[in-house]
């Protein structure tokens, strides 16, 4: 893992997210101590399955891909 500070990620942030997405990992370092505040890691799963609880493998649930909701609905129940 590679280490970067603040200013320099503002100034080669392209660069560096480029490389995480080729697979480095970045610690972002902060302040006089240069303490790890961050870290900037690849993204390992584009879409993971969803548990649903005591029925996982057991059932599935399909939302339709208009489905909507809103917030004060969702919190209602």
């Amino acid at each position: 893992m590679q280490s970067i500070n603040v200013g320099e990620l503002k100034n080669k942030f392209s660069e560096v997210l480029k490389k995480v997405e080729s697979g480095e990992e970045f610690a972002i370092l902060y302040g006089k101590r240069k303490k790890i505040v961050a870290r900037l890691v690849p993204e390992t799963s584009k879409q993971s399955r969803r548990k649903i609880g005591i029925w996982d493998k057991k059932a599935k649930i399909k939302f339709h891909k208009d489905f909507k909701i809103t917030e004060e609905e969702f919190l209602a129940q």
